[in-house]
This record gives C-alpha cells, sequence and structure tokens, in this order.
C-alpha cells in the first residue's frame, strides 16, 4: 500500500512537472546513515530522502513555489527516550507508563512548503506554507518562534510554516514585515508578528512584536495547558574593528502565571586570510536551569521535543573551518553548557564529490558526567551524508 501511495504521489508530481513548461525544478537525493553508541550496544538508523522543488514565475508579479518530500527509514527506527536519560529520572516512571515515551521514525511524504508570492513595486505578499526564519544566531535563534534547532547540526533545513506575509520597503535599508499564522482556529490564538528593520552604516537593526499560543506538557501526566504568550524583542548584525557581530534576544510576558522568561545571543566571527574561519556564540535561557541536579523529566522532554529551546541556561557555541583544498573542508564544533560543565564535540569533514555531489562526514562526542545537559551517557555517535542536487 505504502509504494502504491508513492507511486501515485510521484505520477501526480511528474504530471505537474509536465504541464509546467515554464517552471525550474530543482531538489536533491540525500541517503544518511548514522551509527550510534549506546549502553555498550552500536545501532545504525538510516533515511533516504528526495525533495522535488517547482518554481515558476510565469505569471507577471508572481513567483509559485512548493515542494515535496520523500523520507524512508531503515535499521533500527523505534527508540524509547527514557534510555537515554539518568537513572534517577526514569526510575519515577510507572513501568506501565514507559510505553507512552516510545517513538517510531515512519516513512513519509509531505508537501513541505506551497506558497505564492506577489510583488509589486516596494510591496509583497506570500501566501502558503512557507520558510519563516528569524533571527541572526547561527547555532541558536531566540526570536525565533517558529523552530527550534538542533545545536549540532544547526544548519540543517528547516520545515515549512503556514502563514500569511506582508512585506513593504520603505526605504533603501528600512522595511516592514507583518505575519499571521493561523495555528489555532481563531484568531485570538493564532500567530501574529511585526517586525521593522532599520539599516545604519555598518549595522541592520530589527525590532519585533509577537503574540503566539504557548504549550507546556507535563510530561509525567501528559496533560497540556495552553496560554498566549506576548513577546517584544529584536536583533543586530554588523561589522566592527573587522569582526562580524551579531545578537538577538527576546523577552516573554505569559497571559495567565508570572513565569515570564527571555533568551538573548550573542556572536562574533573572524575569517583568516588564510580561509580560515571561526565563530563564538554566547546563550542565555532564563528558561532553563543552572544547576543539572535540578534537571526533572519535565526538562528533559520539553528540551527533546522543542517545547523548549535548551536544558540548560547558559551555553556556548564555537566553530571553526578551514577549507584544506576547494573541494575539501575540515572543522568542528563545540557546545559547551556553562552551567553544568558539560560539551558536546562535533569533528566534521566536507567534501565535494563532484560539481553537485557532496559528502558530510560528522561525529559527536559528549563529554559530561551523568545527569548532565552532554552526558556521555547519552550515547556518542557519527553520520555519513550525502547529498546529489539536480
Amino acid at each position: 500500500m505504502k509504494i502504491i501511495t508513492y507511486a501515485i504521489a510521484l505520477s501526480m508530481l511528474a504530471a505537474s512537472i509536465a504541464n509546467a513548461q515554464t517552471a525550474d525544478i530543482f531538489g536533491y537525493f540525500e541517503p544518511e546513515y548514522t551509527g550510534i553508541y549506546h549502553d555498550d550496544s552500536y545501532y545504525q538508523f538510516l533515511y533516504n530522502k528526495l525533495r522535488v522543488d517547482l518554481k515558476s514565475t510565469a505569471v507577471k508579479n508572481t513567483e509559485f513555489g512548493a515542494d515535496v518530500i520523500f523520507l524512508l527509514y531503515y535499521g533500527k527506527t523505534d527508540w524509547n527516550v527514557l534510555d537515554f536519560l539518568p537513572e534517577d529520572i526514569t526510575s519515577t516512571v510507572p513501568p506501565e507508563m514507559r510505553p507512552l515515551y516510545e517513538f517510531t521514525y515512519q516513512d513519509t511524504f509531505y508537501l513541505d512548503n506551497a506558497y505564492a508570492r506577489f510583488s509589486l513595486n516596494r510591496f509583497a505578499i506570500t501566501g502558503g506554507k512557507q520558510q519563516i526564519s528569524l533571527g541572526t544566531g547561527y547555532f541558536a535563534n531566540p526570536t525565533d518562534v517558529f523552530n527550534a534547532k538542533d545545536a549540532l547540526d544547526p544548519t540543517y533545513e528547516q520545515p515549512g510554516h503556514h502563514g500569511l506575509r506582508m512585506d513593504y520597503l520603505l526605504g533603501s535599508r528600512l522595511s516592514l514585515m507583518a505575519l499571521f499564522s493561523p495555528i489555532e482556529m481563531d484568531w485570538e490564538t493564532s500567530g501574529k508578528l511585526l517586525r521593522a528593520k532599520l539599516g545604519i552604516g555598518h549595522f541592520d537593526f530589527g525590532a519585533m512584536g509577537i503574540e503566539m499560543p504557548y504549550t507546556l506538557t507535563d510530561f509525567y501526566t501528559f496533560g497540556v495547558s495552553e496560554q498566549t504568550r506576548r513577546s517584544i524583542g529584536g536583533d543586530i548584525v554588523g561589522e566592527l574593528l573587522g569582526l562580524g557581530v551579531w545578537a538577538e534576544g527576546l523577552y516573554t510576558f505569559l497571559e495567565e502565571d508570572t513565569n515570564d522568561f527571555y533568551e538573548f545571543l550573542v556572536g562574533t566571527d573572524y575569517t583568516f586570510e588564510s580561509g580560515l574561519y571561526t565563530m563564538l556564540e554566547y546563550h542565555h535561557n532564563s528558561q532553563a536551569k543552572s544547576d543539572h541536579e535540578n534537571y526533572d523529566l519535565n526538562d528533559w522532554m520539553r528540551f527533546l521535543t522543542g517545547e523548549t529551546k535548551t536544558i540548560s541556561s547558559d551555553q556556548i557555541y564555537g566553530l571553526i573551518t578551514y577549507p584544506l583544498t576547494d573541494l575539501l573542508l575540515l572543522g568542528g564544533s563545540v557546545v559547551f553548557s556553562v552551567s553544568d560543565y558539560s560539551a558536546a564535540i562535533v569533528p566534521m569533514i566536507q567534501y565535494s564529490l563532484f560539481e553537485n555531489i557532496e559528502l558530510l562526514l560528522m561525529a559527536n562526542i559528549y563529554t559530561g558526567e551523568e545527569g548532565t545537559a552532554y552526558s556521555s551517557t547519552l550515547g556518542d555517535g557519527f553520520l555519513l551524508r550525502a547529498s546529489v542536487y539536480y
């Protein structure tokens, strides 16, 4: 049945492509192999991913874009989150509730983006499922209430989101952006965002206001609470004394309780004449905890499911890359939790096999004590990813 479904979807896509003679067709095929060493055992997890993008500007002042993604999983696809958490936390979970923490990677295909953009002079409006990316940070974005990055692989593509976006250019370096995202069925609990951006000298400044639903899950009972969050924040990016510098932050007011919280990030980078690139970022999240002995099941699960962005309150991220040749890039990153003195080390090799084929080898090594954000008991691993673009 699954094969038949894929065949029908591919046939429909091929028919659309055949009728879209003025459309650009592109995308990539991406197989990935992941090896995980955990609790004296070795597991392998694989997927094949096909992305097909369609973009057309046949209609004057209008751009249409869409992409469909196919994902097939192999190897160990059944996991239980509790297997990776400290024993003093998992021991509080009754045996009959353990299956509730299991998840399975299932083969799927879905429409990741489908949008139309109309532009006229200084005004543009975009409707549909589209990319919404906010903030200037690299490994984390406090101002991005739509996406949560993987700190070990922060540049991997983010999913599309439903929304109606309007952009208006007031001047050469002054613009406004308004966004409505129908997250819920009514206006009050849907997402609203207003952002202004101004360029002065070597810097660009942004200021924003956001109203969104805010959901928290109690993972002891799996009860869900929802309220409205209202946030104000901003970002800055530019150049100072030859260094790239940026910062962003967001303060959130909660409608029904007093646990308001804030996040901010500051960063800098520099590229040497040899091509050596270095980056350093510091991230603070007041919603997280500064002592790993206070982490509980909710802290871990909310972090792993993306309800909160970090489990430790203070983190430092470092990145270094060097182009050994025109085709070979060596590098690595480190995420260090200032709160509990744990770290994740991520060495990386990227090789451009041909003009449209890239190979990426990446490992993750955890160094912290049990119970810390990057505990060695989480299990080390590596991935080998090939990206074939067409």
